[in-house]
């Protein structure tokens, strides 16, 4: 009897479409791989950029020697503008917004608010109907939590308006509180 030779799958010979899948796969592979090592050397570079600016900013050359006298004042002028800067954004804005917005303007007219961190004190300048709105406004404003000392600084009644508006400018403590959280 002669020997059965049962070929239950049949060997697969590749085509020209396996092969093109199989040269795209590893094209795609050699791309990523060299797209992802050009990443990184930019990464490496901004890292050392980083470094660089950082060591620039906090006045630490690396050098083990002293600061000149320039390079003392200009660190100093650098770092009081920074705290310049950080008191400014410590204040509690939203209170003194609330605060103005709180109060009944029904006769006045905000137009405009400078604050002076550095001082604490701010300066409103508005546009009231009439003297009694204005010196009701400045009570209000002494009463408030926010502002205190409260003084005027300059007022003008706009004769060529029928109305005659009085223009004023106040001055005022801006209270912080508990403005480091």
């Amino acid at each position: 009897m002669r020997a059965l030779m049962l070929d239950f799958q049949p060997s697969r010979r590749s085509g020209p479409l396996g092969w093109s899948l199989l040269v795209a796969g590893v094209l795609l592979a050699t791309g990523c791989l060299v797209g992802q090592q050009h990443f990184s050397a930019l990464a490496q570079q901004q890292q050392g950029d980083l470094q660089t600016t950082q060591r620039v900013l906090t006045g630490n050359s690396g050098a083990k020697g002293g600061l000149t006298a320039a390079q003392t004042r200009e660190q100093a002028q650098n770092l009081a503008e920074m705290r310049k800067v950080s008191q400014q954004l410590r204040r509690p804005w939203e209170r003194l917004f609330a605060t103005l917005e709180s109060l009944p303007l029904d006769n006045i007219a905000l137009l405009s608010l400078t604050p002076d961190a550095r001082k604490g004190q701010v300066r409103i300048s508005a546009e009231a109907r009439d003297l009694e709105a204005m010196l009701d406004f400045h009570r209000r404003l002494e009463a408030s939590d926010e502002l205190s000392d409260v003084s005027l600084l300059s007022h003008e009644i706009v004769a060529n308006v029928p109305e005659h508006p009085v223009q004023f400018n106040l001055s005022a403590t801006w209270e912080i509180g508990d403005a480091n959280p």
